[in-house]
């Protein structure tokens, strides 16, 4: 079983994660980095270190390039993946959210959208892949 979170949402929770202030001055950071910035270096073949966050579809591929879960589940359908879980284990299971981003309004231009898009479409294909 596996998660994965819309492309979007999973590269603005990095983009957060690495505006933390004890980032700053580290080649990881994305303080003086526009959210549009950091998604254009991101589709780079060999992005720079703040945008080198790996890819949800390559993690999830195995040798012939299939998914290698059998059930594979959307971030944001938490109601699935605890039934899902609850019917397997035969238990409640109670959630805490822990290791959350920093909370930002974060907007992507419809340009840099399409482009990734474009230039990371297996990442929106595996994530299509999990709305059964």
């Amino acid at each position: 079983m596996a998660i994965v979170r819309n492309p979007i949402d999973w590269l603005g929770s990095w983009y957060r994660y690495r505006t933390r202030d004890d980032l700053i001055g580290h080649e990881n950071s994305t303080h003086n980095v526009s959210f549009d910035e950091f998604v254009l270096e991101y589709c780079k073949g060999s992005p720079a270190p703040f945008a080198k966050v790996g890819s949800q579809s390559r993690f999830l591929r195995i040798n012939d390039g299939e998914i290698g879960a059998q059930h594979l589940f959307q971030y944001e359908q938490w109601d699935k993946v605890i039934t899902y879980l609850e019917e397997r284990l035969a238990m409640t299971i109670t959630l805490k959210q822990k290791n959350v981003s920093p909370k930002m309004d974060l907007q992507l231009s419809a340009a840099v959208a399409s482009k990734l898009r474009d230039k990371r479409s297996d990442e929106f294909e595996v994530w299509d892949l999990a709305k059964r």
